[in-house]
């Protein structure tokens, strides 16, 4: 079995939690794939390291590979998407950071989770992507998304007017500090602080959420992901932020953007356990409340 093992940093106690992945894995006789910068910022015992096939980004993986292992939080569960892009390689996110709404796996699971890869009895879950479409390259070769797209307005420039349209027919203009596109799989994060909606993963849904919207009577609006959703942007300054999941661009006025569903779909490991329902019950604490 062929492993890639990737994180973009990693806090001191750490450590350990790692080398017991890579002595699990190494149980098996596994070919691991690892994260360069990962391997310079880790004391690797000779026995391990020697086995390992060092890679430098997505340009290194392929679709041999039949599992890439994401150590941190959801953030570095999306950078590990930019990872796989379209080669279909299951990714199993391993919860170093917070909350871990995507990285749903404990770092107390590392044995189960190793022996769950080993014998093929986790779930995949396959998750739509959002693709951005724009008439200026942006994101470079990735411009697409797992949670959102999002528009903001700089700092503390004034509110913006975002004319939005679905299929090229008028929506709505909103006057606001940005607007968030999300993917079901996004809804629980950043649309969900604005108070956005929850969307099932298999709902083939996008949901358009304002950030702190002039007009009250503006609210969330759920749409099918097979629309194409464009907008245009006005202000008073020259500039605002777009932005992809953790990352962003500054772009013009002039700018014009658009987001669909991407063609292809990233495919997120679970342990069986592990339901969409159990993940909201635990990350969210409902059902803790004494009084039920």
């Amino acid at each position: 079995m062929k492993i890639a093992i990737y994180s973009r940093g990693l806090d001191a106690e750490m450590g350990n939690p790692i080398l017991i992945l890579l002595d699990e894995l190494a149980r098996y006789e596994t070919q691991v794939y690892i994260y360069r910068p990962l391997i310079e910022t880790m004391q690797i015992p000779g026995h391990l390291s020697e086995k390992m096939i060092p890679f430098n980004g997505s340009q290194d993986l392929n679709e041999e590979i039949d599992c890439l292992i994401s150590l941190g939080g959801d953030g570095t569960m999306l950078d590990a998407v930019t990872m796989v892009r379209d080669y279909g390689i299951p990714i199993l996110g391993i919860n170093f950071g917070r909350l871990g709404f995507l990285a749903s796996i404990s770092r107390d699971e590392l044995a189960s989770a190793v022996d769950a890869l080993i014998n093929r009895t986790f779930v995949v879950d396959k998750r739509t992507l959002m693709h951005l479409d724009s008439n200026e390259p942006l994101f470079g070769d990735a411009p697409f998304a797992l949670n959102e797209f999002a528009i903001h307005k700089r700092d503390t420039s004034p509110m913006i007017k975002i004319h939005t349209y679905l299929n090229g027919e008028f929506l709505n203009t909103y006057w606001a500090d940005g607007l968030i596109v999300a993917t079901p799989t996004g809804s629980t994060g950043y649309n969900m602080s604005c108070n956005g909606p929850i969307l099932f993963p298999e709902s083939a849904s996008f949901v358009i959420t304002p950030v702190a919207p002039h007009n009250l009577n503006v609210r969330s609006i759920i749409v099918p992901d097979n629309n194409v959703i464009s907008f245009e942007v006005e202000g008073r300054a020259d500039m605002f932020i777009c932005a992809l999941d953790a990352r962003r661009e500054i772009v013009g006025k002039s700018v014009q953007l658009a987001v669909r569903k991407e063609q292809f779909c990233v495919n997120l490991v679970r342990l069986n356990e592990n339901s969409f329902l159990s993940t909201l019950r635990t990350k969210l604490t409902w059902g803790l409340d004494k009084r039920n």
